[in-house]
This record gives structure tokens, C-alpha cells and sequence, in this order.
């Protein structure tokens, strides 16, 4: 049934129900046994099934739209513009437009007016919208869990940051490194309470004395220079720095090129005048992968968590509930991959 567009009726002539059943156990309403619902759904995934969208608007009196909210600093970060791409394009396979919500008028019940449903990504527990999106009385998805008290979300998308981190603090240590130091973001979201919590628990467990600065959410290469300066004067033990914010990795590479201080297991040794001794090597990590870590000098070993892919991932999650196709509370995990660059590996490119 590739040749053609497949539909309700090929659903359940295949899962030998009428349509009406199919069309039930498909939206999740109706008096459907659950084997049925099962079977039903099973047979549409496998055909390929995609409910009608603007049938579904008609009969629903739907917006046809998602409304989406970011944090407050996305607006120049990559890894936040690539996840919304990621998103609009998911939506739009589904006939859904994507609305993206201004923070100052995110809050409150006129948002259900004017959306199907809502993506969420990295609610913070101290962003005033969040709770009356939650409660706006659309399905809800967030990108990460959140960590607040109010009503949870109808489902989510989580990486495992805490995986993530100890992944990276596992490469710099097999490449030499004695004193990590972790670059940690600020801020109430799940992946900054995840990082800070990580970088101490694998210290205790490795009887490693990480060294966790703290730098905002969304922190500026000078801003990430500025840190890695005072740290590296103040500790100049410290041979590894894992940074955290998207694009702030620069940074830590000009504070080490201001101190001397050569980046990565093969590197030249910096030029000195008077020192009794060649300076220490640094390993550079970022916990985001993106442009400033592919295109620095060196390239910068990084945590690629796939943003396109995870935007892709939050849209079908909450395509998926507001066209019955999965329950309500579910909960999906989105992949992440370690790119091993020069920054830390000698003869990586």
C-alpha cells in the first residue's frame, strides 16, 4: 500500500475492525478493548498510516497549530534554532503551523484559544510562563523534565545528561587528564541541575577533586573567557576544562591561549621566555556540540545532542498524543553521541 495514500478504511479492513472502531482506538476515545486499540495502532504503524489533518481540525474544532516556547536566551543560541527547525518541519508533515510564543505572553489561558498543543524545551522552574502552560488545557510536551511543582506535562523528550557528562569526564581522564574542572550552567532546568550534580557525584565516585564553576545558562565566549581566566590563575593545576553552554568553548580556548597554556594531548608548547619548565597541556570538552566547537582552533571534542533530530522528536511525541497514536505520560529518550576532536585527542581532526 506504498503506491498510495493509506487510509482509515485499509486500517481497519487489515485489522478486521469497522472503520469507526479503527477511527476510536486510533484518537483514544470510544469503548475499544485494549488487544483491539493495540492491534489497530500496531496495523496503522506499520502501513504507514497518517490521520487527515484538516479532517481532524473540522471535526475537532482544532487551531491547527503548536505553539512552541523556548527559553528566554535561545534566540542566539544555534543549538536552540536548529531544535525549532527540527520541530516546524515534524509539525508540518502533520499539517500543523508552528507559533512560536513570546515569553511575556506564554502565561495564562488564552494560549489554548490559539494552539492544539504545546512544546516546551528546558522549562525552568523559575520561568514565571511555565506553570500556566502547563496549564493552559492543551497536551503539553517538554523537551527535558520539569522540575517544578506544578502539573506535570502530558509527556516529554529526555537526554541523558548526566550519561553525557560522565562520558566526557571519562575521555579527558583516559587521555591524561588528573584536575577536571566543569564549566557548569546556572539556572532550574533539568539538563543545569543534571550537569552540576553529575560533575560532583563523579568526583565522590572517583575520588577526583572536579573543580565546578558555575557561568549562565547561556554564556558568552567571554563570559566562558572571563571563568576559565580566574580558574586557571587561581588553580593552575586544573588540565581539563569541560564547558557547558552552547558556543562558549571559544572562550576557554582564548583564556588558554592568554596563559600559555597549549590545548590538547599532542600540542606544540607555547612560546615562553622565562619558565623553569614547559607549561601544562589543557584538554578543552564542550557538553553542546555546534559550530563554535567544530570550526574552533583546535576543533573542540563535544557532545552532539542531535538538536534537529530532538526538535523532530518533541513535535511527533505531542503529534502522536493529539492524534491518539500514543497515551498520555509517555515519556521517550532522544540519543546523543561523543565527537572526539583535536582538542583532546592527538591526531583527531
Amino acid at each position: 500500500m506504498t503506491s498510495r495514500t493509506v487510509t482509515l478504511l485499509d486500517v481497519a479492513r487489515t485489522a478486521g475492525v469497522s472503520k469507526s472502531t479503527a477511527s476510536d482506538a486510533l484518537q483514544g476515545s470510544g469503548r475499544v478493548a485494549e488487544a483491539t486499540r493495540d492491534r489497530v495502532r500496531a496495523v496503522a504503524e506499520e502501513l504507514g498510516y497518517r490521520p487527515n489533518s484538516a479532517a481532524r481540525r473540522l471535526r475537532r474544532s482544532s487551531t491547527g497549530a503548536i505553539g512552541l516556547h523556548l527559553p528566554q536566551t535561545a534566540t542566539r543560541l544555534d543549538y536552540y534554532m536548529n531544535l525549532a527547525f527540527g520541530a516546524v518541519a515534524r509539525a508540518q508533515e502533520e499539517g500543523f503551523d508552528m507559533v512560536l510564543l513570546a515569553p511575556e505572553g506564554a502565561a495564562g489561558g488564552p494560549v489554548a484559544t490559539r494552539v492544539d498543543g504545546l512544546l516546551v524545551i528546558d522549562p525552568e522552574v523559575d520561568d514565571s510562563a511555565v506553570p500556566g502552560l502547563l496549564d493552559a488545557g492543551v497536551p503539553v510536551v517538554t523537551g527535558e523534565r520539569y522540575l517544578g511543582p506544578t502539573a506535570a506535562p502530558t509527556g516529554a523528550v529526555i537526554c541523558d545528561n548526566a550519561a553525557s557528562l560522565t562520558a566526557l569526564l571519562d575521555h579527558v581522564t583516559e587521555r591524561g587528564a588528573r584536575r577536571p574542572a566543569v564549566l557548569a550552567p546556572a539556572g532550574t532546568s533539568a539538563w543545569a541541575t543534571a550537569l552540576r550534580a553529575t560533575a560532583a557525584s563523579w568526583g565522590r565516585g572517583h575520588g577526583v577533586d572536579v573543580a565546578l564553576r558555575t557561568v549562565p545558562f547561556a554564556a558568552t565566549p567571554g563570559e566562558a573567557e572571563e571563568t576559565t581566566l580566574d580558574l586557571l590563575r587561581t588553580d593552575p593545576a586544573v588540565d581539563a576544562v569541560i564547558c557547558a553552554p552552547d558556543g562558549a568553548a571559544p572562550g576557554v580556548l582564548r583564556a588558554a591561549a592568554a596563559l600559555g597554556r597549549p590545548v590538547g594531548p599532542g600540542a606544540p608548547p607555547a612560546a615562553t621566555t622565562h619558565s623553569r619548565k614547559a607549561p601544562t597541556l589543557l584538554l578543552v570538552a564542550s557538553c553542546v556540540d555546534g559550530t563554535a566547537t567544530r570550526s574552533a582552533g583546535p576543533p573542540v571534542t563535544a557532545v552532539d545532542l542531535r538538536p534537529a533530530a530532538y526538535g523532530r522528536a518533541c513535535a511527533e511525541l505531542l503529534c502522536d498524543i493529539l492524534a491518539g497514536r500514543t497515551p498520555p505520560d509517555t515519556v521517550r529518550r532522544h540519543a546523543w553521541a561523543l565527537e572526539t576532536r583535536a582538542s583532546t585527542t592527538a591526531g583527531s581532526a
